[in-house]
């Protein structure tokens, strides 16, 4: 698989840099925030993101500085999104590292994923990017309306598939999808290129959730060992709800009862684990993904012919052959 230095070759130079903008961005005169966002930074991850807004970016045109407040504007509202979340999911730990709530209580985490919303609402109307502001701000919406959506929908555990691809859409595709869009902006890019990005970081965002689905069942990971980490939290995915759809009666009833009530017991987990492999809900889900990655790799095909357009594409399948 290629590596992401190689991916990010095109921008390397604009990655660098954006690493002390953003770090800027959250600069605080409160020694508290400031001892917690360089906390945030110090445990930041691949940067896929920023990395989508640069790429479009330059595929489009040139980056310019409004990418770069493009990007942390993204990255703002995104980690402000994460540190809610942690509250929300009573989690206490994120990429390996313990979560804002978990060293700083849930007050104070709160406090500061509001903090970092402001910083980047500030930003963009500060340097008037009320183009970005609106993309980010609608991308915000649907991500509160999807895990609203996923809350009220996973009472039942038995989920829908459209459904499903409703909750994903909105919880994790409208973020990589205002990434694009937000990159072809910053490049003085057209509303109807702008769409066009929107739509296939739509795609490629939806690719990325059912690469997570298939985590869970051990796919792709370094490890390879099945977690089953969203069947104890009785989340419903992909390659369980194909599972469910295609059960006998009998077979249905007892799946759902383990992940309604026993979802804790490791044994009935496995048991859910093993009927999921076996019910064809992994190929099933590995080909949809694969499909919406490769429509949005021939979307991404038709901009002109440069190195950043091609690191879009590599990028596109790096999210999709990634093993964490």
């Amino acid at each position: 698989m290629i590596s992401l230095d190689s991916i990010k070759a095109p921008i390397a130079k604009e990655m660098d840099s954006f690493e002390d903008k953003f770090r800027q961005s959250m600069k605080s005169s409160v020694p508290l925030l400031d001892k917690i966002t360089h906390y945030i930074v110090k445990r930041k991850g691949k940067q896929i993101r920023p990395m989508f807004v640069f790429l479009s970016a330059q595929a489009l045109g040139g980056i310019t500085e409004s990418t770069h407040r493009g990007a942390a504007l993204i990255e703002l509202l995104h980690t402000a999104t994460l540190v809610h979340d942690d509250v929300v999911d009573d989690s206490f730990e994120r990429r390996g590292f313990f979560s804002i709530n978990a060293l700083w209580k849930n007050k104070i985490a709160v406090l500061v994923g509001d903090y970092l919303l402001s910083r980047g609402l500030l930003l963009a109307i500060k340097n008037k990017e009320f183009k970005q502001l609106e993309i980010v701000s609608a991308a915000v919406e649907g991500m509160s309306e999807g895990e609203l959506l996923q809350i009220e929908e996973s009472r039942g555990v038995n989920l829908k598939e459209d459904i499903y691809f409703e909750i994903i859409r909105q919880k994790t595709a409208t973020l990589i999808a205002s990434c694009c869009a937000c990159g072809a902006s910053s490049a003085g890019a057209n509303d109807e290129m702008i769409e066009k990005m929107r739509n296939i970081g739509e795609k490629i965002g939806i690719a990325f959730q059912i690469k997570d689905d298939l985590f869970d069942y051990g796919l792709g990971g370094k490890i390879g060992k099945p977690t089953g980490i969203d069947i104890k939290e009785k989340k419903s995915t992909l390659p369980l709800i194909y599972a469910l759809n295609n059960a006998s009666s009998s077979d249905k009833r007892r799946i759902l009862r383990i992940v309604k009530r026993n979802s804790k017991n490791k044994k009935e987990v496995d048991h859910v684990i093993n009927y999921v492999l076996q019910s064809g809900g992994i190929e099933y889900s590995d080909e949809k993904m694969r499909n919406y990655a490769s429509n949005a790799i021939d979307e991404i095909k038709s901009l002109p012919e440069t190195e950043a357009r091609n690191s879009l594409i590599q990028l596109v399948q790096f999210t999709i052959d990634r093993e964490k």
